[in-house]
């Protein structure tokens, strides 16, 4: 079952503090929920840097970033 970080509604650098976080943590595959473009990008390069494969899912308004190591 997948780790869900649910950062809909915050703003940057909160949504890459939560992703490192749960990185660190090591429950794979976290799934990140984020509202903006912006966000997705943070996300996705920060998650990147940190070894993780990165798959982004469009859901109307919203993103879900699947990660995994």
């Amino acid at each position: 079952m997948a780790h869900t970080v649910d950062a809909r509604g915050l703003s940057c650098p909160q949504p890459v503090i939560l992703t490192r976080n749960a990185i660190k943590a090591g429950d794979f595959p976290i799934e990140v929920l984020v509202e903006t473009v912006t966000s997705r990008e943070n996300v996705r390069r920060a998650a990147e840097k940190l070894g993780c494969t990165v798959r982004v899912e469009e859901m109307g308004d919203e993103f879900k970033l699947t990660l995994v190591k």
